[in-house]
Parts: C-alpha cells; sequence; structure tokens
C-alpha cells in the first residue's frame, strides 16, 4: 500500500499534540499510527510522541509477520509495555502527570490489516460496500449513543463530546481494541484524531476522498476544511491505498 501522513496544528492551539507516521520492518510490511495527546492534560505531546516512537522502534526492528494472530499478538505486547513506560513517566515526572493518549494502528499484512485503538481516533475504510468507520469510539458520547440516551445527532453537540472513556498512559492498565479484516486491492484507509472527524461528517469523507485521485491532495483538502471550519483542534490523518496516485518520495 502507498500512504501519507500529515499532521496541522490547527487555528487555535499553541502546539500540536498530535503525532504518528507510516513505518516498515525489514520485510518491508508496513504499520501506521496516529496519536492525539490528550487535550487539557499536562504535556500531551510527549505522551503521543513518545507512543509513535517506542511503536516505530519496535515495528523496525521486527521479524516478518505471516498471519493475523502473530500481528494481534505483537500489537497487545507493545501496546501494553508502552502503556506501562508512559504511565510510569507521568508518575515520575510532576510537569507530565496526567497525561495520555488516543491511540489508532494499522498494520498491513498480504491481504489482511489488524487494527488497533484506544480512544477516539478513528480507522476508516472505503471498499466496494462503502465508506465505514471500522474503529469504535472510547468516548463518553458513543457510550450514551450506544446505550440509547442521546442520538447520533445529539453527540456532535454534546458539551462533554471530547471526553475520552480509554487512553494510553492515563492508567497503569490498558485495554486496546484489537481486529483483523481482509482487504482487496483497490481499498482505501483512512486514520484521523478527531481534529478531523469533529470538523467533517462521514459523508464528506467519502466524497472528497472518492472524488480526488492523489492522496496528497485529499489530505489537503480535508485539513484545510477544517481548518476553515474553526480548526480548534490539531488535525492528524494517514491516507493508505493501492489504487490512488501519491507525490514522489512517498513511500509504497
Amino acid at each position: 500500500m502507498q500512504g501519507i501522513f500529515l499532521t496541522d496544528r490547527g487555528k487555535v492551539r499553541a502546539l500540536n499534540e498530535d503525532s504518528g507516521g507510516i513505518y516498515y520492518n525489514s520485510q518491508n510490511q508496513m504499520l501506521a499510527i496516529i496519536a492525539d495527546g490528550m487535550g487539557g492534560h499536562q504535556a500531551g505531546d510527549v505522551a503521543s510522541q513518545m507512543a509513535t516512537s517506542f511503536i516505530q522502534e519496535k515495528w523496525e526492528s521486527s521479524e516478518t509477520f505471516k498471519k493475523p494472530d502473530e500481528v494481534e499478538k505483537w500489537l497487545f505486547r507493545t501496546i501494553y509495555k508502552i502503556n506501562e513506560s508512559i504511565y510510569q513517566h507521568a508518575q515520575k515526572y510532576t510537569e507530565c502527570e496526567g497525561m495520555g493518549t488516543t491511540l489508532v494502528i494499522v498494520v498491513h499484512v498480504d491481504d489482511f490489516l489488524t487494527v488497533a485503538h484506544i480512544g477516539d481516533s478513528r480507522c476508516y475504510l472505503l471498499n466496494e460496500t462503502g465508506f465505514n468507520q471500522v474503529t469504535e469510539d472510547h468516548s463518553l458520547v458513543n457510550a450514551l449513543v450506544q446505550s440509547g440516551q442521546i442520538t447520533k445527532d445529539d453527540a456532535k453537540h454534546h458539551p462533554r463530546k471530547n471526553v475520552v472513556l480509554r487512553a494510553l498512559g492515563s492508567e497503569s492498565k490498558v485495554d486496546p481494541d484489537i481486529k483483523t479484516i481482509t482487504i482487496e486491492e483497490d481499498d482505501t484507509l483512512l486514520l484521523c484524531s478527531d481534529g478531523l472527524t469533529d470538523k467533517i461528517s462521514d459523508n464528506e469523507l467519502f466524497e472528497i476522498i472518492h472524488s480526488q485521485n492523489q492522496l496528497q491532495q485529499i489530505g489537503q483538502q480535508l485539513i484545510e476544511l477544517a481548518n476553515s471550519r474553526g480548526g480548534e483542534d490539531n488535525i492528524s490523518l494517514i491516507l493508505l491505498s493501492n489504487s490512488f496516485l501519491v507525490e514522489e518520495g512517498v513511500r509504497e
């Protein structure tokens, strides 16, 4: 798969607390990650960068994966270790107390894709069946929607819509959601922080991705649209595809 990673500070925040990237192991197998440092907490940028750097190092030194269960076990162990590292760092340094980060990771091996996530950063899949969210937000409003207390439309404007129920590094133990799905040659993936999805609906995401043939153009258009609607949060995204064009220099 070909891919791009883009991140933007937005129009309001002084710091960009998002982090991410696309990385390859020795067998050219791909891992993509986005981490969104907890807004309003101390050192969210530290937490997100620690998560990304740790996972990049572990992935680039990993061996070949052949089966989904091998990837799932690797992700669980690695996420457990980085959670412990971030949590202990926050306990040791008072200026980092309370820090945490969301996390969404995809690993592509052959014809399957393994997705791991914590928090409300998302993974979407565009394929022949449509444009669908693969992950389920670990957020207060999503829990309220699932329990029938509010509707999805209510969730968009709920005063506590950015409250996350699970985050990496905020507690000593973490429970990531990990699943494996099959993918086809022309499928496209979007990973993103909530700075994007708070400003752009799923239908708009689909229309913009569907209307372009270059990942760089799609990504820039999405970020510009989110900023034009206020840009109160940092905005990060990864686009992965076999069927779209990427600018020269972006690795396959």
